[in-house]
């Protein structure tokens, strides 16, 4: 398969996006890392360094956030920063996929979690592989419907996760790239 035109977006940080990366380069697949001024990444690859200003376009309202993921967020600038790095993460994949865990109320763990409900509010293909059910789910529209072997589907794909990453979460995006990109 040819990947000519695909490109992962992430934000290069320790685990899940760290994996992700370093699946796109085994691949050949372009990479760019959404980051910022302060922030520590893992991945040097395709390094974006947002401006301030760039920044402030994808602001979001943490009392919202908070309220939507039934949560409290830091409202230290450095948390916000990273809410609106994965914003641009998002905006720019045409589907999103996420290694975390869901949630009884239908959101992902951590910060990760914004990531996925913003992929929800822009109605992009969302995928979680959740490590504590060992299993893939999409988002179809009110509710996560198991899924068995997602693959990704556009050639402009977000990849974001928890600093986390478990065996079976580095075993899941190691045969979603096989999939989509191994033949």
């Amino acid at each position: 398969m040819s990947v000519d035109g695909y490109i992962l977006y992430s934000g290069g940080a320790r685990g899940a996006e760290s994996c992700f990366g370093t699946l796109a380069e085994r691949y050949g697949i372009q990479e760019v890392n959404y980051s910022f001024d302060g922030h520590q990444t893992e991945r040097t690859r395709g390094i974006r360094t947002l401006t301030t200003e760039e920044l402030a376009l994808k602001d979001v309202s943490l009392t919202y956030v908070s309220r939507l993921m039934n949560r409290k967020f830091s409202r230290a600038p450095l948390f916000r920063k990273v809410l609106q790095s994965i914003c641009w993460q998002v905006a720019s994949g045409h589907e999103v996929f996420v290694v975390g865990s869901i949630q009884e109320d239908g959101t992902v763990t951590g910060g990760t979690g914004w990531g996925a409900e913003y992929a929800k509010i822009c109605n992009k293909p969302l995928y979680v592989f959740d490590q504590s059910k060992d299993a893939w789910f999409k988002w179809a529209k009110a509710q996560w419907e198991e899924v068995k072997e997602p693959v990704v589907g556009h050639h402009h794909f977000a990849g974001t996760g928890t600093r986390f990453l478990e065996e079976n979460g580095k075993k899941a995006l190691e045969d979603l790239f096989f999939r989509s990109f191994g033949n």
